[in-house]
């Protein structure tokens, strides 16, 4: 299954040759597909003159970037010291099992993406677990079963 390469035209076309632009472009094709399909990276070297290893520096070297399918919905669970001492190990655990993932990886049918970092910045809130960057704090099992039990639409609704 490939991906519609007339996007990634439209893309490159709102941007033009401008190398200084280069890393907007990747943005937005990142925010487009959900990651940086190598298609859109080979059609970018192409368009603009660009070496291809120079797209690929840039999306290795930026964390924001992926250049593997993300799920529609993101789920992050903080393993920062203050998070990891109220139980966000347990929380973890609880999320793979939910998921039927591990963290780093994406469910088969591409609605949940799992991750952890080492801190979000909220340490008060913690164990804390961000769904589409939305923050839920001090969590234990049952309510992070409840959270990712519950559509992300709905979640959304809560907080509009």
């Amino acid at each position: 299954m490939g991906i519609d390469l007339e996007k990634v035209d439209r893309i490159i076309e709102k941007y033009g040759n401008d190398a200084t632009l280069c890393l907007e472009l990747l943005q937005e094709i990142n925010g487009t597909f959900r990651y940086l399909p190598r298609e859109a990276l080979v059609r970018v070297a192409e368009k603009n003159r660009t070496p291809l290893s120079q797209l690929y520096a840039m999306a290795t070297f930026y964390k924001s970037f992926n250049l593997t399918p993300r799920g529609e919905h993101e789920v992050c669970v903080c393993m920062g010291t203050a998070c990891h001492v109220r139980g966000a190990p347990r929380i973890l655990e609880r999320a793979e099992e939910i998921l039927g993932i591990r963290a780093g990886e994406t469910s088969a049918d591409g609605k949940y993406t799992l991750q952890t970092v080492n801190c979000l910045g909220a340490c008060a809130l913690g164990p804390l677990v961000t769904v589409d960057g939305q923050y839920h704090g001090k969590l234990n099992t049952a309510r992070v079963e409840k959270l990712l039990r519950r559509s992300p639409d709905e979640d959304a609704q809560e907080h509009n």
